[in-house]
This record gives structure tokens, C-alpha cells and sequence, in this order.
């Protein structure tokens, strides 16, 4: 009896086996079967795709073989050097030189010698490097002429990205290391020079130099305009500049908006803040040690480095007008150094297309420019002059706002040493009417 129990519990195990076993290989080949049903349909999509991007394709290709051939015989655009290679250099005279670039072709030689360091070629480029001459050629044609980027570049060859390259290196560069060649202060030493050619030319003792201001057309940026507009109406930088006798700039500031007024314009200069180290040299003048000085219009405060005349009133005296007339006629050194710079460089006279603020750098090279062409001797030809006065008309210089805040005591001493000076010493004189 125990045995055939044992048997029966033999079968229902055997049997309990082999029920799992098919259970097992009937969920495998389910799995298999699904496998393979979404393998079949991840091919099916893979390749409906496929046929459908080549489809695409034939269709693009048909569609380009439709269109006309180019064939590209370069990459580059090829661009004429001509007028520079061998119209200028080989052709040119000394009265072309000047038209063109404002100066002969030795002085052109020997400011390349000076700009040198901050212009020569040093980038190796697939193309052959623009040589230093022309990039300073082209420098100089931009700032004579206010021709726009696109002009210049057809003129010389280039692209007009490559004008604006050389433009901003040579202003760059000059302001930075090469302009301290052509403006600085000038020592005691030369100073006193100055003041005694000053003496001998207008009779006023004990000036070194000349100083106003004159205002620069730009183009103003949108959110700060108002603050570039001066009294005329148009947006401008004001150009403030110490003139010798020499018409040749000695200190310059030209970071201030045409908004701002001449006095504070001094005030937010080097020039104001260091005018405790300027030359002194002190001369005795009717009993009174006056220092070298400067002369300026009315908007300037009178201290004893900075004269100015009397203010006109039916009590001046005819003394003080006299020196006032004498003291008009040698700031005239000023007002005929603005009319040089701005005939040579005459990018000054028009709203050129530099940023605004690039607009003082280029400003300062026009006047290391000039300093350099006056000391070379190039002068000024009657037809550039012409020029600047016919574009100065449209726009018209602001008039002088008269600084009305109390004289200084020292300087009204030298003043009136000076007034007496010259009342003793030379005829009186009276304004033209």
C-alpha cells in the first residue's frame, strides 16, 4: 500500500515536470515571436525611409542638373593695385603727393619710418602681405578726403575691411606710443623760446602759447545724443587745443560732447589738473613777477597761467581795450592752426563713419598729423582752405559763452602789469568796427 503511494506521487511529480517544462518553452517562443514581429517592422520603417530620402535626393539632384553651370576659376576676387603700384609710386609728383595724401613723397618716406613698429605687416597670410607704404597711403587718403571705406578700397585694391583695419592700427598706434613724438609740453627752455618769438610777433610778453576750442561733426550714439548736440544744433566733440607760435599743437583734449561748455571742458583736462608743472619762469613786469601764461577767449577763467582780455563794457577803459586788441591779434595763431588741420585733414569737417567713440583717436592722429607736416614744411594749398570753408558752412561753429564767475586775484594782478605794460610801451590801439 505504502509503495503505491509512492509510486503515485512519483507520476504527479514526472507529470508536474513535464506541464512546466512545456510552459516554458511555450512563453520562450512567444518571446521569440515578438521579437521577431517588431524587428520585422523597425526593418520595414528603416527601409521606407531610406527610400524616401532617396527620393528627396534624386529629386535635389534633378533639380540642380536644371540649373546653369559656374565654374569657379578662383577663390579669391581679384581686386587692382594699379593706381598704387604704378601710378603713384613710379608716376606720381611732389604736388600729386600733396593732393593726395598731404604731404611730399620724403615726408610721406620718413612718417612710414615713424609708424613702422605699429603698421608693418607681421600676420603670414596665404596672400602677399600689404606693404607698409600703402597701408599708410591708405590711412592718409581716408583722412584727407572723408571718402567713405568702399571709395578708398576700390581706389587702392583692397577690400573696405581692410581700410578700416589700417585705419584703426594707424590711429590706434599713434595715439598710444607715436603721437609724443609731435605733441608735448614744451620744456622752460622752450618755453622761453616761444614766449620771446611771441614778443616779437604781437608785443605781449610772457606767451607761451595759445588756447581754444573748436567742435568736431560726429555721428552721436542714439541713447546719449542730446548730450553731443552743441548750441548750433548739431552733435560734436569740442576739439580743445594749446597752440605756439608756430601753429603747431602742444596739448590737445578731445573727449568732451559738444554739449559741454569750453570752461568745463579746461576743468576735465590734463592741462587744468597739471598746470602746477607747467614752465613759470617768472619775469618782473612794472613791479609784478608774472609766469608765463597762456592766452585764451572769454569763456576761460583768468588765473595767472591762463589770460584773458577785459569784458567789454561802456567802462573799460582805453588801455584795456587797447590790450585787448592786441591780446585778439595773437590768439589768431589758434584760430589759423584749427584752419590748417581742418583743411589737410578735412575727415574733420564732415560726419565721418567712425564710431563715436574711435572719433577722439582719429582726432588726436589729425593733430600729431598736422604738428608733422607743419615742422616738414608742408604747407597748406589755397584750394584745400577753399574746401574747408565751403564744408564748414554746414556746420557753423557755436559762439563763446563768456565765463562770468569771479577773476582770480593773481591774475588779475598780471593783467593789469600787462595792461600797463603795454599802455607804456606801445601805441593804444582800437578795435575794428
Amino acid at each position: 500500500m505504502a509503495e503505491d503511494t509512492d509510486n503515485a506521487t512519483a507520476l504527479a511529480q514526472f507529470i508536474c515536470y513535464v506541464l512546466y517544462c512545456s510552459m516554458v518553452l511555450h512563453t520562450r517562443c512567444a518571446q521569440s515571436l515578438v521579437v521577431m514581429i517588431l524587428s520585422e517592422g523597425r526593418r520595414r520603417r528603416e527601409m521606407i525611409a531610406r527610400n524616401a530620402s532617396n527620393t528627396v535626393a534624386a529629386a535635389v539632384q534633378f533639380q540642380l542638373s536644371r540649373l546653369p553651370q559656374v565654374t569657379r576659376s578662383c577663390w579669391m576676387r581679384v581686386r587692382s593695385k594699379d593706381w598704387w603700384e604704378r601710378v603713384v609710386m613710379k608716376e606720381f609728383s611732389d604736388p600729386e603727393w600733396k593732393e593726395s595724401f598731404r604731404m611730399t613723397r620724403s615726408s610721406f618716406h620718413k612718417l612710414c619710418g615713424y609708424m613702422e613698429g605699429v603698421l608693418s605687416p607681421q600676420d603670414e597670410t596665404v596672400r602677399a602681405p600689404i606693404p607698409l607704404e600703402m597701408r599708410v597711403a591708405i590711412v592718409l587718403y581716408k583722412l584727407a578726403s572723408c571718402a567713405e571705406y568702399r571709395v578708398v578700397a576700390n581706389q587702392f585694391g583692397v577690400h573696405k575691411s581692410t581700410v578700416k583695419k589700417f585705419v584703426y592700427a594707424f590711429c590706434k598706434g599713434m595715439v598710444t606710443s607715436v603721437i609724443h613724438h609731435f605733441i608735448k609740453v614744451p620744456t622752460p627752455e622752450e618755453a622761453l623760446t616761444i614766449a620771446h618769438r611771441f614778443e616779437q610777433k604781437f608785443y605781449i610778453p610772457q606767451v607761451f602759447g595759445c588756447i581754444d576750442g573748436t567742435h568736431i561733426p560726429i555721428v552721436p550714439p542714439s541713447d546719449r545724443y542730446q548730450d553731443f548736440v552743441n548750441q548750433k544744433g548739431w552733435p560734436s566733440y569740442v576739439l580743445q587745443a594749446v597752440v605756439d607760435d608756430l601753429y603747431q599743437f602742444w596739448n590737445i583734449n578731445c573727449k568732451m560732447p559738444g554739449r559741454a561748455h569750453d570752461a568745463n571742458v579746461l576743468r576735465q583736462s590734463a592741462l587744468f589738473s597739471q598746470a602746477h608743472r607747467l614752465p613759470k619762469e617768472p619775469r618782473d613786469i612794472h613791479g609784478t613777477a608774472v609766469d608765463l601764461f597762456l592766452l585764451g577767449q572769454p569763456a576761460y577763467p583768468l588765473t595767472k597761467w591762463l589770460m584773458k582780455g577785459y569784458t567789454h563794457s561802456p567802462h573799460i577803459t582805453a588801455e584795456q581795450e587797447s590790450f585787448n586788441v592786441y591780446l585778439s591779434c595773437a590768439r589768431t595763431t589758434v584760430e589759423i592752426a584749427f584752419g590748417r588741420l581742418k583743411s589737410r585733414w578735412q575727415v574733420l569737417m564732415k560726419r565721418s563713419d567712425f564710431h563715436h567713440t574711435f572719433t577722439p583717436h582719429v582726432i588726436a592722429t589729425c593733430c600729431a598729423l598736422h604738428n608733422f607736416c607743419e615742422s616738414e614744411e608742408e604747407h597748406v594749398v589755397p584750394a584745400w582752405t577753399a574746401e574747408s570753408e565751403r564744408l564748414g558752412h554746414q556746420f557753423p561753429q557755436p559762439a563763446v559763452q563768456v565765463y562770468s564767475t569771479a577773476e582770480d586775484s593773481e591774475g588779475v594782478r598780471a593783467r593789469l602789469a600787462l595792461t600797463e605794460y603795454m599802455s607804456v610801451n606801445f601805441p593804444l590801439r582800437r578795435p575794428l568796427l
